[in-house]
């Protein structure tokens, strides 16, 4: 930004996913902003929320919502925290939300939900984020957290541009904790690797974060996981190191003990998984590099056949 400019200001905001890290971020963005935050989901789902009602940490939330057919002004901001599998039928039912001038954030887990959006989409400002020690878990209507943790989010190419300066004075003002990445290919990747450590390793085992916490040949399991993503990682540029592995403990050791996943969220609820995003991608990738990904073939294989057992029952 040049000296003398005005800010951005973010004053209307529409988020679509209401799932823990959709309504844990949702009711902050609800408190500071009110009815200019708009939640978008269909006709069905309004009402389910309408009659259950939504809580978070205790509190009830009416948010304000609207259908995807609803033509309105774009708004600033529009923030996806959709399941990867619901991604291209959230980019659709936001159409009428987004503008030339609008800012996205896509709060998914994965490394591929910001290029998906950028093809659908004909905009120029999707920054790339990250949603790091967050430890929210919904069950039925009701989501609660110990922890928010942070966005970790920033441009493509790093720059402190006017977009990421606009959605940190949001964040400021609604107190969502966040931090403007000095790197944010890694800082994703290094989300990935976690993702597919912890995430598919927990699902398996349905073990909350105590049993990584207290069972070392579990870690050891999750580590291993891990690695087969720095290996990736070195052939795309991410360039992550054991350092960023050994990085991970001791976030995990201030984790909630009864905390979990959110796959393991997933495989208790009977809802399917995203081990297409997770193992699925590591496989993809390691076909493409040459990298050897036998573990995450094991969880691939392993989790879809609790999927199958799932649907059979």
């Amino acid at each position: 930004m040049k000296a003398g400019e005005k800010l951005k200001k973010i004053e209307t905001v529409s988020l679509i996913g209401l799932g823990a890290v959709g309504s844990a971020y949702g009711s902050k963005l609800h408190d500071g902003l009110k009815d200019s935050l708009q939640v978008v989901a269909s006709k069905e789902r309004i009402q389910r929320y309408e009659n259950t009602g939504i809580v978070v940490n205790g509190q009830d939330y009416h948010f304000q919502y609207i259908t995807p057919e609803i033509k309105r002004e774009p708004a600033d901001l529009v923030i996806f925290a959709v399941k990867n599998a619901d991604l291209a039928q959230a980019i659709q039912d936001v159409q009428h939300h987004i503008g030339p001038d609008t800012i996205i954030l896509s709060l998914l887990n994965g490394i591929s939900s910001e290029g998906e959006i950028e093809s659908v989409c004909e905009n120029q400002h999707i920054l790339y984020s990250v949603c790091v020690k967050i430890d929210a878990v919904r069950q039925q209507n009701e989501t609660n957290f110990s922890s928010l943790g942070w966005i970790e989010y920033g441009e493509k190419d790093n720059s402190k541009s006017e977009n990421v300066l606009a959605v940190q004075e949001l964040f400021e003002r609604v107190g969502i904790p966040y931090k403007i990445s000095e790197d944010i290919l890694h800082s994703m990747w290094w989300k990935f690797m976690v993702n597919v450590g912890i995430n598919q390793t927990s699902a398996v085992l349905k073990a909350p974060y105590k049993v990584f916490q207290s069972v070392p040949s579990a870690y050891k399991w999750a580590e291993s996981t891990m690695r087969e993503v720095v290996a990736l990682s070195q052939k795309i540029g991410a360039n992550l190191t054991e350092e960023d592995v050994a990085s991970f403990r001791p976030i995990l050791h201030n984790m909630s003990p009864n905390g979990k996943t959110s796959m393991l969220q997933d495989v208790e609820a009977g809802r399917k998984t995203e081990v297409e995003y997770l193992a699925g991608t590591v496989i993809k990738l390691g076909g493409e590099y040459g990298v050897p990904t036998a573990i995450n073939e094991q969880l691939y294989r392993i989790i879809h056949i609790m999927e199958d057992m799932t649907t059979q029952h």
